[in-house]
């Protein structure tokens, strides 16, 4: 969130090729800093590899760390999940897989189609569309992304998942309400004033709220929620979802903001609501919980 919240600020002052140019860089430290990330302490209990698995688990605990019961709980975990049959890619579809399934396809999709990309790719066409500086207000959506990133990672562990989903569904949602009627006021009443002020309100409020949570949270969650045996196919299910939700706002948002500009967004608001609605009905708690915790629950 902070390198787009950089690239909202970037792309208001220069080009698009010299942004496109200095995006390479990150991507380079990416594949640099790859090589020193540590394998995941449950593959290598998987594969019986005892004293890697043990090194890496005390890598991430820290040196002085009790790791035994967290070690056992593992070794106890991967051993019933190797005598479950591997059936590939199509053990995910089985019955008893089929509510992480959902809490994951279901959060993925209702992160794209409550507006994101709307918002995110067309920010300056919205703006100019409503007659406010699209300069000013990508800068701004910039400072408030930077900023409720912070609070983000220094709440989740504390108020937990699901309040914080919620509140960010919530206020998504209302965001979108919000822009949708200026829209709605400069169609019928051509208050262009009211129209400018409201739309930088509505913008900003959208992302105070999906930066809360439903920015980054339900990508937690996802690699939470799937038993090991199924957390490949599992995660590579709910990105396809999550991509495809993307494209398909990110195509439609000028048909559909020629169609109806404050029709878009009440869409979008209303997708909001729904989304609330799943998250409160369907998403579990992973706040506190270990892996093997959740897989028993």
């Amino acid at each position: 969130m902070l390198g787009k919240a950089v690239m909202f600020i970037m792309g208001s002052l220069i080009n698009w090729r010299t942004s496109a140019l200095i995006g390479v860089i990150p991507c380079v430290l990416q594949l640099i800093g790859l090589f020193f990330i540590p394998e995941s302490p449950r593959w290598l209990a998987k594969t019986n590899e005892t004293k890697e698995f043990e090194a890496a688990l005390r890598r991430l605990r820290g040196e002085h760390a009790d790791i035994s019961q967290e070690a056992t709980d593992i070794r106890l975990y991967t051993e019933f999940i190797e005598q479950i049959p591997d059936e590939g890619s199509l053990n995910l579809f089985q019955k008893r897989y089929a509510y992480p399934l959902i809490v994951g396809a279901g959060l993925m999709m209702f992160q794209q189609f409550g507006g994101l990309n709307g918002f995110s790719y067309y920010a300056s066409f919205i703006f100019e569309s409503a007659g406010f500086p699209s300069p000013v207000g990508s800068i701004g959506v910039a400072v408030l992304q930077i900023f409720m990133a912070i609070i983000g990672v220094l709440f989740i562990d504390k108020s937990g998942r699901r309040p914080l989903l919620l509140m960010s569904a919530g206020g998504s949602c209302l965001g979108c309400v919000i822009t949708g009627l200026s829209f709605f006021l400069q169609d019928f009443h051509g208050r262009k004033d009211l129209t400018a002020t409201l739309v930088i309100i509505g913008v900003l409020v959208f992302f105070l709220g999906f930066e809360l949570g439903m920015g980054g949270i339900p990508w937690i969650i996802v690699s939470e929620i799937f038993p090991l045996n199924i957390r490949g196919s599992g995660g590579s299910m709910v990105n396809l979802i999550n991509w495809t939700c993307s494209w398909v706002v990110s195509y439609t948002f000028t048909f559909l903001f020629e169609w109806n500009s404050a029709g878009t967004f009440f869409i979008f608001a209303f997708m909001g609501a729904v989304g609330t609605l799943f998250i409160g009905k369907l998403v579990p708690e992973t706040k506190g919980r270990t892996l093997e915790e959740l897989q028993r629950y």
